[in-house]
């Protein structure tokens, strides 16, 4: 068994490896750009743990893995066209460096090697690698699309299991299904491949809290990020979702007009009224009753518990984070 920080190193240096041809330059160029940019690799880890849980790690998990990362970044390329991102991970995106059309066109070529990375793995369960796959991929689209569908209404309107519905889709399933890719190349049967599905999907769901947290009360030191982010740009996020349900009356129409705003101190007013309607300490505990649930999946898998460790040493890794 490995540490996830030992699975993280191996997986690099062998996802270092893989390269694009030369030719056109422009177009492998892009692709490269954002895989250059680096990253936590947690997902194609997942697939290594998923194996590791259940049986000795196999090359297998390191294509799927590769698979994983590489979609990962095709839907990160093309976010930030979406988004018209200027920099991600405080680097220049790479439609910004080689233009919007290079950037599709890397983001479709990133795409189709994934599956020339998924036809590696063995015939006897390549069939189910794939589905689950494919599944992950439909609803990463779907959740993404949701997204974007919220941003155009008004806070109020969107309910708050539906926003959990959408990260679940939008960030969870891809890690969800790395697990789980991992377990079915390591020999798990179906009960313990949704287990620990399931686990996958609700740490990804107590991440994101945690993420929306610490872009609000973070220390920025730590964080990296600066304070209040995604209040200056009205994002609809777990905080300000629940502080419209918990707020009085005169507390939401104060939201309602720091939203239509822009005022020097909008950051600590926002915050004030969180703080007011106790909107951050429902987060810690939100967070926490997602945690629970997800080390309740885990404790379900048919494996020796010691086998479990690491993913117990990721997840609280993750969830314990102040950056």
């Amino acid at each position: 068994m490995h540490s996830f920080k030992e699975l993280i190193a191996q997986f690099n240096q062998y996802f270092d490896q893989q390269k694009f041809p030369e030719q056109p330059a422009t177009l492998y160029n892009s692709a490269s750009h954002i895989l250059n940019m680096g990253g936590k690799r947690i997902r194609p880890v997942l697939c290594l743990m998923g194996n590791e849980l259940f049986n000795e790690l196999n090359p297998d998990a390191f294509e799927a893995g590769t698979a994983v990362e590489l979609f990962h970044n095709f839907t990160l390329l093309h976010d930030d066209i979406m988004d018209k991102a200027p920099l991600r991970r405080g680097k220049p995106t790479a439609h910004t460096v080689y233009g919007e059309s290079a950037a599709i066109l890397a983001g479709d070529v990133m795409l189709i090697n994934v599956y020339e990375h998924l036809n590696k793995v063995n015939a006897g369960y390549k069939q189910k690698i794939i589905s689950v796959f494919n599944r992950a991929a439909i609803e990463v689209c779907e959740g993404q699309q949701m997204d974007m569908d919220f941003e155009s209404l008004d806070p109020e309107a969107v309910q708050y299991d539906d926003y959990v519905n959408m990260i679940g889709l939008k960030t969870s399933v891809l890690l969800a299904a790395s697990l789980q890719m991992g377990s079915i190349i390591g020999g798990a049967g179906d009960g313990n491949q949704q287990h620990l599905y399931a686990f996958g999907k609700n740490v990804g769901i107590a991440f994101q809290i945690q993420d929306d947290y610490l872009d609000a009360f973070g220390d920025p030191e730590k964080f990296g990020k600066q304070q209040g982010g995604d209040i200056l740009v009205n994002k609809k996020t777990f905080l300000l979702l629940k502080a419209f349900e918990l707020c009085n009356p005169a507390e939401k129409e104060q939201l309602k007009k720091l939203l239509t705003s822009s005022p020097d101190d909008k950051v600590n007013k926002v915050l004030d009224v969180f703080s007011s309607c106790k909107v951050d300490k429902w987060a810690e505990k939100e967070k926490e009753r997602f945690t629970q649930l997800a080390f309740n999946n885990l404790d379900e898998i048919a494996v020796l518990s010691a086998r479990k460790e690491p993913l117990k040493e990721l997840a609280n890794f993750l969830l314990e984070r102040q950056q």
